[in-house]
């Protein structure tokens, strides 16, 4: 990483704390984490700007403040059994997988599902499974997990997630329609109920069902 980067990696962890993101574990590991490695070349003097930024198949990568928020809402541990549905260019995959002891990541968009396994591969990061698949099922098969992070906006909570959490768990989803306001929604789950809380407001791509072999 050349000096202006690090440079501005450092103001970016300074304006994270500065917008309240206290937990010392997450901006850790935000900045020991290259961001600029999951953009487009043209894009890497950009990658510590506090700013969502285009990917392939028409998605994002978070800005850095909403990821940084979201994993400090997940209440993540290293003990923590972790279900992301959306792994889009793998950034918030490998900021989970370091706090997590186990992450499990959904993607629908192949060229995106093939990249980020090269990166995690590439990141050496041997505690991620990955899944190319329909994201809003969830993963049956490895359910039930300690923490759910849902990476894109649902209309609503999608049920079938909701009863893939443990008893005591938490999920994290922005939900709302793409013509309205949307909010990042924390869902914690009590037998067959949950409580749930109205955190921040966002912007984010929808979350769809099936899946998509092309870009």
């Amino acid at each position: 990483m050349n000096s202006n980067l690090i440079s501005k990696r450092n103001k970016l962890i300074e304006n994270l704390k500065s917008q309240g993101i206290n937990d010392e574990k997450v901006l850790e590991v935000i900045a020991e984490i290259p961001r600029e490695d999951f953009i487009a070349s043209y894009l890497a003097q950009q990658a510590y700007e506090n700013a969502a930024l285009p990917i392939e198949s028409g998605q994002t990568i978070s800005q850095p403040f909403i990821v940084a928020y979201m994993t400090q809402e997940l209440q993540v541990t290293d003990k923590h059994k972790v279900l992301e549905v959306g792994t889009g260019s793998g950034y918030q995959a490998v900021v989970l997988a370091k706090l997590c002891k186990r992450l499990f990541t959904i993607e629908r968009h192949m060229p995106l599902y093939k990249k980020a396994e090269e990166i995690f591969k590439k990141f050496r990061l041997y505690n991620i499974t990955t899944l190319f698949g329909n994201g809003m099922k969830g993963w049956k098969e490895q359910a039930p997990f300690d923490r759910i992070m849902v990476t894109a906006a649902g209309v609503d909570i999608p049920d079938e997630l909701l009863y893939q959490l443990k008893e005591g768990g938490i999920m994290i989803i922005p939900v709302g329609g793409q013509e309205e306001t949307q909010h990042i929604i924390r869902a914690t789950r009590h037998g067959d109920e949950f409580k749930i809380k109205t955190l921040l407001p966002v912007k984010f791509v929808p979350l769809l069902s099936g899946i998509v072999h092309s870009s």
